[in-house]
């Protein structure tokens, strides 16, 4: 039976791509970059990029937070400083919450049930800012956050040192939740947990990365673990 629930909070919890594109427009814009939808999916495929190269450990955060900027601009051909960049992006970013639909009300039910854990590779200002925003705390018995934490998701490093935190921890009843394969799937493997992939668009699995669960939203967490816990006690039942 599942106790422990580790979630991701971007693009599982809150509307991620949302706030990033009002944020990335509000500040590209404020440095003379016109936010069309070119520049704006140019962003977006060099962020990733960047987080990317953070999970596999071939750059530090700062590296991930200013070199994007830097190589967006200089691809614009326009000059600027871009850690100024960075910090009035974020500063942007922590502005409002957007939730994705059902999510809220999902953790309403799902905390009076389960050991909530908030497990997130986002800059620590920013992700305090907008969950305070959204009246996140109170779901959640501790957040962890990789910047903290001085370790990033997916390695073990990070789990571990999260796991450490909580009192009577057992990672055979606990499971991570949340919309990267590459980040949320993989840690939860590395840290030999259950994992569930928030998967809306129903995109195939890669680079051999399988999770145990799949769900197109928060919303349906609570009616799989049930199912889960029905198996589980089917199962026992078979065997006496």
């Amino acid at each position: 039976m599942i106790e422990f629930l580790f979630l991701d909070l971007d693009d599982t919890i809150l509307d991620f791509h949302k706030a990033e594109r009002i944020a990335i427009s509000r500040t590209i814009g404020a440095y003379g970059a016109a936010p069309t939808e070119a520049v704006l999916n140019r962003y977006h495929a060099v962020n990733k990029w960047h987080w990317e190269q953070l999970e596999l450990g071939r750059m530090t955060r700062e590296e991930v937070l200013v070199g994007r900027f830097a190589m967006l601009f200089e691809e614009m051909g326009i000059s600027v400083d871009a850690a100024a960049v960075a910090r009035a992006y974020e500063k942007n970013l922590s502005i409002g919450h957007y939730f994705l639909p059902g999510a809220e009300e999902a953790l309403e039910r799902l905390h009076r049930k389960y050991r909530l854990f908030l497990a997130s590779n986002g800059t620590a200002s920013v992700q305090k800012s907008r969950m305070t925003s959204a009246n996140l705390y109170r779901f959640f018995e501790q957040v962890f956050i990789s910047q903290e934490i001085g370790h990033n998701k997916p390695s073990k490093a990070y789990f571990d040192a999260c796991f450490a935190q909580i009192p009577n921890f057992d990672p055979e009843k606990a499971m991570i939740v949340g919309d990267s394969l590459s980040s949320d799937i993989q840690g939860g493997i590395h840290a030999g947990i259950k994992t569930c992939w928030v998967n809306p668009a129903h995109a195939d699995v890669n680079n051999g990365i399988v999770p145990d669960y799949e769900i197109e939203a928060l919303s349906q967490l609570e009616s799989l673990l049930e199912r889960r816990v029905a198996a589980d006690n089917a199962s026992l039942t078979g065997r006496q």
